[in-house]
């Protein structure tokens, strides 16, 4: 527990579904007396992030809590362009029925969503204008979601160059900076976590449904079967992807802390396991919390 209130520029890295352990770890913070006057997020940590800047991350982890599998593929809408699999509208909608139209720049907190410029191949730093609009660029994975044009650009998802936006918090006046990354190294994760589903065949199931899906979307009938699935290779790419870049920016941008939720605790898209997912945050930022309380 900290003695006194910090004030801490917070960082919350991309990485699918995996992103829903942000809610835990802000969870935390809060209840551990710190103030989170900044943030900066990619892809899915820019989603909460954005999010929780509004003051309305409570509603949004209740709504998310109740999905069940079905709600979830209901939110994906298929996009017949031939340019990715999912328009990605139905989600941001839904997300501004839930948050409202809001600017970034009238947030009570500094908030900054990461993206990629496709064309210009650079990051690009949204802090002003149409907070949905920055949530949107910032989640859309190419081949997964359509590429969004924004004042000019065709922008995609941040974590494509930068899966853990630390630089845009280095003009912050606050007194730590606290970054959490989604590509933490495997390690065993507590036999008593809730779970959504007590058989494993039945989540294989699941994901094989999930992957059948999708590629019955991609691929062409050649009459042979494929070794690995068309979604499968590309969640395991970005996977392997964003692993390699964080790892660079975290030896450029040291954050005070370092907080890891383990890549393998979920892929990108189980969506519905937002309670566990929550919980592994919690876990993951109270045990590097009290770390570091006890170094210092």
């Amino acid at each position: 527990m900290t003695s006194d209130k910090k004030k801490i520029s917070l960082v919350l890295g991309s990485g699918g579904a995996r992103g829903l352990a942000h809610i835990g770890v802000i969870q935390v913070l809060e209840e551990q007396g710190y103030e989170i006057s900044s943030i900066s997020g990619s892809s899915m940590g820019a989603l909460i992030g954005g999010i929780y800047a509004t003051g309305k991350l409570d509603i949004y982890s209740e709504w998310v809590c109740a999905l069940n599998r079905m709600d979830v593929f209901r939110l994906l809408d298929v996009s017949f362009s031939g340019t990715a699999i999912f328009k990605g509208e139905r989600i941001i909608n839904r997300l501004r029925d839930l948050i409202g139209q809001q600017n970034i720049e009238d947030l009570p907190i500094s908030f900054t969503a990461v993206a990629t410029d496709l064309e210009e191949s650079k990051e690009v730093w949204l802090s002003t204008g149409p907070l949905c609009d920055a949530l949107r660029a910032s989640i859309a994975f190419p081949t997964i979601f359509s590429a969004f044009r924004y004042k000019g650009k065709t922008l995609v998802d941040g974590g494509l160059l930068n899966p853990i936006p630390i630089a845009p918090t280095m003009r912050d006046l606050t007194d730590m900076t606290i970054a959490v990354s989604l590509s933490g190294h495997a390690k065993v994760v507590p036999e008593d976590l809730p779970t959504i589903e007590s058989n494993p065949g039945q989540r294989n199931k699941y994901h094989q449904k999930v992957v059948n899906f999708i590629d019955g979307l991609q691929r062409k009938d050649n009459g042979k079967e494929e070794d690995a699935g068309f979604f499968d290779v590309i969640s395991k790419s970005i996977d392997v992807m964003q692993s390699t870049i964080t790892g660079f920016k975290l030896a450029a941008y040291k954050p005070d802390i370092l907080i890891e939720i383990p890549k393998e605790v979920c892929s990108i898209y189980e969506f519905e396991r937002a309670e566990e997912l929550i919980e592994v945050g919690r876990r993951e930022a109270t045990a590097r919390l009290d770390e570091f309380d006890r170094s210092t």
